[in-house]
């Protein structure tokens, strides 16, 4: 038998690299040969890199997958990337899912690592690709002011409750201000940053004047998108990214018993769904279409959120068009482009 492929499947925690080596020959038969717990640092990556070295042969590449664990998986996938190995890292709700079908039914971290290790196996994986210095700046700005947001909700549902007490306390409503200001300053702190990463990089700042052309999209919805995507850098079709931003719909229909109810998976990237919430509402009064859209489903499902979910789907594929396409938006496209049908069937 000849070996075809081999695998390092690795379940990332905060502290341990739990591994599981793996290899496949060309009668597709599969052996998960090796384990062995790591310290999640330089120690002991070091440590891991020279056990597969080891115990894997050296004409063939070792693909090396993990789980996103979320920031605990990035040190191991950057030290990896700058070595030049091969690299997936695979959505946590793949991994559940593909688990469900093995027969083991126990789940511990050695169990986790055979599971990532077979699916690595069996699936061809698109190899990771570092984000762009950009790219994860924005991204970690993004976030920051994401969570600012919620947290100046709270404190102001916290002071609503507190002024609508029978004696408020002055000195509790007071501070709740001050914690108020103090978020507003930090937020308006991170959008400034956030434009000045923009202005200096042309292309990107070049990129998010096209998408902005999107009635409804401002600098920060598209500043959103192209850091949570790494600029688009994997997503090969509409499909794939709607199904990362979790919009896709998920239907459960089995015979004449069971009839789910459609609704959108939402196993994907929140922030990209909470970035297009506000936008698409303002798509659906500036744009003529999208309101059609809107109303179309609304009546047919009596549900507001259905439509608003759809017009966040189209959203986020036109603004993946027009950075394939490096174009701006078309109010008139679509009627153009039916007038050029009608033209060329007449001919």
């Amino acid at each position: 038998m000849k070996l075809v492929k081999q695998v390092l499947g690795v379940d990332v925690a905060q502290k341990e690299l739990v591994a599981t080596l793996g290899r496949m020959n060309d009668d597709f038969s599969i052996e998960l040969y090796a384990y062995c717990v790591f310290k999640n640092n330089e120690t002991g990556i070091a440590a891991l890199l020279k056990w597969v070295k080891k115990l894997t042969d050296q004409n063939v590449r070792v693909h090396y997958v993990m789980e996103a664990t979320g920031v605990y998986h990035q040190k191991f996938a950057y030290y990896l990337d700058e070595l030049g190995f091969d690299v997936s890292i695979v959505l946590p709700n793949k991994i559940s899912n593909y688990m469900r079908t093995l027969e083991n039914k126990t789940t511990t971290d050695k169990s986790c690592s055979e599971a990532i290790t077979r699916f690595g196996l069996e699936r061809k994986l698109d190899n990771w690709v570092r984000p762009a210095k950009v790219y994860k700046q924005l991204q970690q700005l993004t976030r920051e002011r994401e969570q600012i947001v919620t947290e100046r909700v709270v404190v102001k549902n916290q002071l609503h409750a507190e002024e609508a007490e029978a004696e408020p306390n002055e000195s509790s409503v007071r501070r709740l201000n001050e914690r108020i200001k103090f978020l507003n300053r930090q937020e308006m702190e991170i959008k400034r940053e956030i434009h000045l990463i923009v202005s200096r990089n042309k292309e990107l700042k070049k990129e998010i004047e096209n998408i902005c052309t999107i009635p409804g999209v401002g600098e920060l919805t598209a500043v959103i998108i192209l850091a949570e995507t790494n600029g688009f850098e994997l997503i090969r079709n509409k499909r794939q990214l709607v199904s990362y931003a979790g919009l896709d719909v998920r239907e459960k229909l089995s015979g004449t018993s069971v009839k789910g109810k459609p609704r959108i998976s939402k196993k994907g990237n929140r922030y990209l769904r909470a970035a297009l919430h506000l936008p698409a509402l303002g798509s659906i009064r500036s744009n003529e279409n999208y309101r059609d859209i809107y109303a179309k489903l609304v009546s047919k499902s009596g549900i507001k959120m259905k439509g608003l979910v759809a017009i966040q789907r189209k959203l986020l594929e036109l603004i993946y068009i027009i950075h394939k396409n490096k174009t701006v938006f078309m109010k008139d496209y679509e009627e153009k482009k039916r007038e050029q049908l009608q033209l060329v069937n007449s001919l």
